[in-house]
């Protein structure tokens, strides 16, 4: 009798012992995460200024590098003159062209010289100048409405410089390139775009698109029969 209640007496001593085992362990894994997390917020308070240092010395090398080009434009603005048109814009054109622009490409090219290809995107305008009709310009004979319309001639020929851009430049070993070869390379591509525009025959289909447009203001106005006279071309000193 007495020895079974000695083994009971061991068995209750063995699962309180259990328990306060386990009990110690569950204050040891709460102290763990709490010491981990103090940890972990500690080291981000460490570690946050020095992330976001790097982060700014890396932005301000950066901008050092590669830095944004700042326009200031002069607030004194000087207008020189100011003129009325009376335009009649009746055709547009747009042209992209290629232009080559070199210097020095002679057998030493490779040392000294200069090339580039200038891809030029163009606008031309052309139509006719309604400030140079007058009123001799226009009569009637025998019911008929006898129009002389001015020539055609070409109002805008300019560069997009939103779409025109160098697509490849090449310089020699010791040179740095000839400063002024794109702005000649621009005016090539000016003169290139409105001849081009010239061959294709602007001139014609704006003078055709003008007497289209007047024919159809004339007959709104009430005029049944309208003919349109050719000016005659000045002669050729």
């Amino acid at each position: 009798m007495v020895s079974s209640i000695i083994e009971s007496m061991k068995n209750d001593n063995n699962i309180r012992s259990w328990f306060l085992v386990i009990g110690v362990l569950v204050i040891l894994t709460v102290i763990g995460i709490g010491v981990i997390a103090a940890v972990q917020a500690s080291t981000r308070r460490v570690l946050g200024p020095v992330t976001d240092l790097s982060s700014s010395l890396g932005t301000q090398v950066s901008q050092v590098l590669h830095p944004t080009p700042t326009i200031i434009p002069d607030p004194l603005t000087v207008i020189y003159q100011i003129r009325t048109l009376a335009r009649l814009e009746t055709i547009q054109y747009s042209i992209e062209k290629v232009i080559t622009a070199e210097t020095g490409q002679t057998l030493f090219g490779s040392l000294f010289g200069d090339r580039l290809l200038f891809v030029a995107h163009g606008l031309i305008i052309a139509g006719i100048d309604m400030e140079k009709l007058g009123p001799e310009d226009m009569w009637i004979e025998n019911g008929v409405l006898y129009v002389q319309l001015p020539q055609a001639e070409i109002f805008v020929a300019a560069l997009d410089n939103d779409k025109s851009y160098i697509y490849d430049r090449e310089t020699g070993i010791f040179t740095k390139g000839d400063p002024g070869l794109e702005t000649l390379a621009r005016q090539a591509a000016e003169d290139e775009i409105r001849n081009a525009a010239l061959e294709d025959g602007i001139l014609e289909q704006a003078q055709t698109n003008a007497e289209a447009y007047m024919l159809r203001l004339f007959l709104s106005l009430g005029y049944t029969d309208v003919i349109f006279v050719e000016l005659e071309p000045e002669p050729v000193p």
